[in-house]
């Protein structure tokens, strides 16, 4: 009787539960953030640039004045601490009395947005033609890799401008023009990584298995291509907010009264050394803005490629 009460009780005894796996998905993004993180520069410009995303999204609600409303006695306030300034506009106003602060924050929308739009543009088309051009390889690779190399022959400023100069002035217009002009970088970086995978061992195999041409594009070779593309893309995003401010800046971006940081800065080209504040403020935005993305770009090289990694 006593030895059944003992292998009830043995059976009763709570087993203790082994560690659920963790999920692939969730392992990768924490060797992701290891890595990542161990560049401060990068963390830090990730910081602000989320802040920057907050900022542009939530303009509407935290910015204290209109973008456009003119405040006819206000007109080239300094800032709320220089003598002569006004506390309701703390970082001055610029030649039609218009609040800077809150033209500032609403152009992080501009930036941020057209940065977006040409990347995404810019990206899709060029993994899109790459990728096909190192798959299909012959006469259709030339004339693609031939079209990309005439393009980038031609310097990327002038040739947006051309563009634009077609298209007509506008933010619009703008992006495409700066989509076409990065597209080169993103096809030869693709068809580089699709010629490299085309020859691994996977996808002979696949092949082999019966996977067909689109199959063994977008679901074999693609993924393992994403990486560079992913660092090219984060680096050409600050690059694609400095050439939208560079045309607004030559008045072929974002039309006046748009509050563009280059838009901005043309408007403001006359009061250099009669009020620095319209000039300087909108600079920094544009210099802040894109070093974090670009130290952002650094991480994200240090996380994804193997050869950067430590050990």
């Amino acid at each position: 009787m006593s030895q059944v009460q003992n292998t009830l009780d043995q059976n009763e005894t709570p087993q203790t539960e082994a560690p659920k796996p963790i999920s692939p998905f969730r392992q990768q993004m924490r060797e992701f953030w290891f890595y990542f993180s161990e560049n401060k520069g990068a963390v830090a410009g990730l910081f602000f640039f989320l802040f920057v995303v907050l900022v542009a999204v939530f303009a509407d609600v935290i910015a204290p004045h209109s973008p456009i409303e003119q405040y006819r006695d206000f007109i080239l306030i300094p800032p709320a601490w220089q003598e002569g300034g006004n506390a309701e506009f703390l970082l001055g106003t610029d030649p039609v009395g218009r609040d800077l602060l809150s033209r500032l924050m609403h152009g992080a929308r501009f930036s941020l947005y057209a940065g977006c739009i040409v990347i995404v543009i810019s990206l899709s088309i060029g993994v899109m033609l790459g990728l096909s051009a190192g798959f299909f390889r012959g006469m259709y690779e030339t004339i693609v890799m031939r079209v990309m190399d005439v393009i980038l022959s031609i310097p990327s400023l002038l040739m947006a401008l051309v563009l634009v100069a077609i298209l007509g002035p506008g933010l619009r217009n703008a992006m495409i023009a700066i989509s076409i002009t990065y597209l080169p970088h993103y096809v030869r970086l693709a068809r580089a990584s699709a010629v490299a995978e085309s020859a691994r061992d996977y996808v002979t195999a696949s092949r082999v298995a019966g996977a067909g041409t689109w199959r063994l594009m977008c679901i074999t070779i693609l993924p393992n291509c994403m990486a560079p593309l992913i660092v090219q893309a984060s680096l050409s995003f600050s690059t694609a907010i400095l050439d939208t401010a560079a045309l607004g800046f030559l008045g072929m971006g974002a039309q006046p009264p748009a509050s563009e940081w280059g838009t901005m800065l043309a408007e403001a080209r006359e009061f250099i050394l009669s009020a620095w504040w319209v000039v300087t403020f909108p600079g920094v935005a544009i210099l802040l803005t894109v070093l974090s993305i670009n130290l952002m770009g650094d991480g994200l090289r240090d996380a994804l490629d193997p050869k950067m990694k430590r050990s």
